[in-house]
């Protein structure tokens, strides 16, 4: 969700915090039938709130990390794979071999094999009756890219002319350092199943038709109203109260 709506849960559990204050000053006089409205309730359904929150707080921040870690290893792995290429075309390998490489670099780089028809390329051929099929070749998705980067590894362990003397461009660091790819990617995924759960909670604890604090609320002004009347000072302290709900 975007930042507004996080700080849109935020401020809907602050301000159910303050309404339980408020109720609670009323004393006897506030004394709803409807279980969710009762003053134990809705303490529980605060504090439930606040732990969810809190550990929202904790995994995101988990998450945070796992993907400045990511990014670390995955920035500068185009020039990486740029000088894998280079490598390879002055390592005396058969133009062939040459090819088969350039055909996965192009991939990890995600360029196209042959250049993007223009508009005006494309009218031109659709004019003279020729049918235009353009498939993207680029498959920068992150498993993609871990895909064939495994797969040029093994290319290149396949080939006996692909001996460099640069450390970084050898065959068993290129492995270790998709190793050190595979796992910041799965530190990611085991990141962000924590978080997915968790707003899950968040959502069934502040939105839920019944017991939503969201709801509860609302339902509290109502009450308020009814009890004390709509111009009482005690409906004006609840009803200046704002909740919302995500769109």
């Amino acid at each position: 969700m975007a930042s507004n709506s996080e700080s849109g849960h935020a401020k809907n559990v602050a301000n159910f915090s303050q309404m339980l204050s408020i109720c609670k000053s009323f004393g006897a006089k506030y004394n709803p039938s409807n279980p969710p409205l009762q003053l134990p309730q809705m303490t529980s359904s605060l504090a439930l709130s606040k732990e969810c929150m809190s550990s929202l707080n904790t995994v995101q921040a988990t998450l945070s990390n796992a993907l400045s870690a990511r990014g670390g290893v995955f920035k500068p792995f185009k020039a990486l794979v740029t000088r894998i290429g280079n490598a390879v075309k002055v390592s005396g390998v058969s133009k062939q071999t040459q090819d088969q490489v350039t055909a996965i670099v192009r991939k990890l780089q995600g360029r196209r094999a042959t250049p993007k028809l223009s508009e005006e390329e494309k009218q031109a051929a659709l004019a003279a009756g020729q049918e235009v099929v353009e498939i993207s070749s680029a498959q920068t998705s992150i498993d993609n890219l871990l895909e064939n980067f495994d797969k040029l590894i093994k290319l290149l362990a396949s080939i006996p002319e692909y001996a460099p003397n640069e450390t970084e461009l050898t065959v068993s660091s290129l492995t270790a350092h998709y190793n050190d790819m595979f796992a910041k990617n799965q530190a990611v995924i085991d990141a962000e199943q924590p978080l997915n759960n968790l707003r899950i909670t968040r959502n069934e604890l502040l939105y839920n038709e019944n017991t939503g604090i969201v709801n509860v609320a609302n339902a509290a002004k109502l009450y308020t109203k009814s009890v004390f009347g709509a111009t009482s000072p005690q409906y004006k302290q609840v009803t200046s109260l704002q909740f919302s709900k995500p769109r």
